[in-house]
């Protein structure tokens, strides 16, 4: 899908555009969203650069993810796809910056992109004029969504560090452990997917602030960088402290799951040791007394086996409503 924007009254308008037709001089951001080979050619005819294949986008190489060709910067990163599902993922994404548009690849929708475009066609940006200030523009939305997801995952390890430390009575290690310890997988595994996303968009505006191959920035450009940079490295490190965080949650998690189950193995210890001396007393003398009733009772058997199974039924019906398996 080609989706393209025009530079006007200050912001954004989308443009509808249909296979065969021309594309207004004053677009400035042509977004391909799981593009066709139809439409790959189209743009390529557009901007005078060529757009890169899937396959090309997911290499891991610096190399091959940021690069100059024919007077256009190729630039790829991660970016972080739905973080408020249960299945986030990174997808790649490349930024092609020529001197006629911003062109970018994508085959997944990231939630930045919709709200930079909303956010655009709705008054004026600075820099939605040229295909450099779309381009920083639509990064900054990149780096705000990332601040967003670790704003909501240090609050998600507050209320785990409540839910751990809290003691209530007899119930102090009686938690939903499951349930906690995949609370603190899935956001250790958002962390990670959103360091690994400010990794690569640092790098992307690292290689954008810089002079490649005659290529730079305008200078208003550049004033909007640098405060972009210093954001990303502070986010960075932000998101070591709240590694570091959900990684002592999660040492805590398994320290309170061994107490829960060194208090059950305490129980059971405790249980067969009483009951020990009488099992064997009963193994010894119980059993040999000729003046017992039970021996004669035709339904004695019966009794003894329904005895049996009661007495190891009861126990760990107990166990289960007590929760101590």
């Amino acid at each position: 899908m080609l989706i393209a924007f025009a530079a006007r009254n200050g912001g954004l308008e989308r443009v509808d555009w249909r296979a065969g037709a021309a594309l207004p001089d004053d677009v400035v951001w042509i977004d391909l969203l799981g593009p066709s080979a139809a439409e790959d050619r189209f743009v390529e005819e557009t901007v005078g650069a060529s757009v890169p294949t899937r396959e090309e986008m997911v290499e891991i190489e610096p190399s091959s993810r940021l690069y100059v060709e024919n007077g256009a910067r190729y630039m790829t990163a991660s970016l972080l796809c739905k973080a408020d599902t249960a299945l986030p993922h990174l997808t790649a994404v490349t930024f092609i910056v020529t001197p006629r548009a911003l062109v970018t690849v994508r085959y997944d929708d990231p939630k930045s992109f919709e709200i930079f475009a909303a956010r655009a066609c709705k008054g004026p940006i600075p820099g939605a004029q040229t295909a450099e200030g779309v381009f920083v523009g639509l990064v900054d939305a990149v780096v705000d969504r990332l601040a967003d997801v670790l704003e909501h995952l240090g609050a998600d390890a507050d209320d785990l560090s409540r839910t751990i430390f809290q003691r209530v009575g007899a119930q102090a290690y009686r938690k939903p452990y499951q349930a906690l310890l995949k609370s603190i997988g899935r956001n250790g595994d958002i962390l990670s997917k959103t360091r690994e996303s400010l990794v690569t968009v640092q790098r992307v505006l690292v290689y954008f602030s810089a002079e490649v191959e005659g290529l730079k920035p305008k200078k208003d450009i550049m004033v909007q960088l640098k405060p972009m940079q210093r954001d990303v490295a502070s986010l960075l490190e932000h998101a070591g402290f709240l590694n570091d965080k959900i990684t002592f949650l999660l040492d805590a998690m398994l320290g309170m799951v061994g107490l829960a189950q060194n208090d059950i193995v305490k129980l059971f210890s405790v249980m067969a040791v009483v009951f020990l001396p009488p099992t064997l007393v009963a193994s010894i003398y119980g059993m040999n007394f000729e003046s017992m009733p039970e021996l004669k009772w035709a339904h004695g058997y019966p009794f003894a086996l329904a005895l049996m199974l009661i007495s190891a039924v009861v126990p760990y019906l107990i166990f289960k409503w007590r929760r101590w398996l």
